[in-house]
């Protein structure tokens, strides 16, 4: 006989949702984030962004080919990857390193290790590491909005610090309006918490994440931030200004909620969301770094397995050993 019978364990369900329309409803959601870098930064944030995107594709096509595995770009899950690498880097960013951190991504991070589901960390975040650990002063050479950037040539105009950096030297003349709407130098997808928030709203909406991670990552980096990060001792930090500030929305919302990378048990949620939210404050707190949301979520994406081991449910049917309800 040719044809098998595979039998699997229950639960046999099946839903209407697959991972293109998954990740569509994820791209539809980075939308308003990219409509508001590119008001913000001009039309060089489309070329860094339209560039990751196609270096993404392309890798993975090349690499699908070359391998003779089936074509996996119609998921879409490359145009997602490109897209969040090109929020987590600045518009300077030279279009050659946008593409060797696409590279970098899909083949390294993420077909290196299976593909799809198989991945142990956030490939665009992964990404960024990378090219920070790479090429630091490009990562972290800000312009303020209206700084007229060439569309694919390196600018040259004076940078300006972001308003992380800004509150750490002790400096917080940023209004809450500004850090809102996004009006200030940041990462290309990153600034805008209203655009971001927004994008976050279809995805509760479309089902796409929960509200469980998000909501315990960003309210923990405002206690965290809120009792540690004032200038004037104990329980005066500007929480508000914190959340507010740097890549926490994009990381919360967009990141941290990824399928493949973060635990799927309800107590496992709430343990990474936590434990990334401590590391963000240690490190915007203690740490040399002013931002720290994509090194927590990395760390807590290679803890990942450990938390799910430890959170596991128990089995239905379950039966005690002997010396374990003796014990009870």
């Amino acid at each position: 006989m040719n044809d098998k019978l595979i039998v699997s364990h229950s639960p046999h369900t099946a839903g209407n949702e697959s991972i293109s329309r998954i990740m569509l409803d994820v791209i539809i959601a980075l939308v308003p984030a990219l409509i508001a870098g590119c008001i913000i930064f001009g039309m060089r944030a489309l070329i860094v962004t339209l560039t990751c995107v196609l270096s993404c594709t392309i890798s993975e096509y090349i690499w699908c080919r070359l391998l003779k595995k089936p074509n996996s770009t119609h998921d879409l899950s490359a145009v997602v990857t490109g897209m969040l690498l090109a929020f987590n880097v600045p518009a300077s960013l030279p279009l050659w390193m946008a593409v060797i951190g696409s590279v970098f991504a899909i083949i390294v991070v993420k077909q290196f290790f299976g593909g799809i589901g198989h991945n142990f960390a956030n490939p665009a975040l992964a990404a960024r590491a990378f090219l920070l650990a790479s090429w630091a002063l490009a990562m972290t050479t800000w312009y303020t909005p209206g700084t007229l950037l060439p569309l694919f040539g390196s600018p040259d105009a004076v940078s300006s610090a972001t308003p992380l950096a800004a509150y750490a030297s002790g400096n917080t003349n940023y209004s809450y309006l500004t850090l809102f709407l996004g009006n200030h130098g940041g990462c290309i997808g990153e600034t805008s918490s209203l655009a971001l928030l927004i994008g976050g709203a279809y995805l509760l909406i479309r089902k796409v994440i929960r509200l469980r991670v998000p909501l315990i990552y960003i309210a923990t980096v405002a206690l965290g931030t809120w009792m540690f990060a004032g200038h004037n001792g104990f329980g005066s930090g500007d929480w508000l200004y914190q959340i507010l500030s740097g890549g926490l929305m994009l990381g919360a919302i967009f990141m941290a909620t990824d399928y493949t990378t973060t635990p799927t048990t309800p107590n496992g949620q709430i343990v990474f969301a936590l434990g990334c939210g401590i590391i963000t404050v240690l490190i915007r707190v203690w740490g040399g770094y002013p931002e720290g949301v994509s090194y927590s979520i990395l760390l807590m994406n290679i803890a990942t397995p450990l938390i799910e081991k430890l959170t596991a449910p128990k089995r239905f049917g379950y039966v005690k050993p002997k010396k374990e309800a003796s014990a009870q």
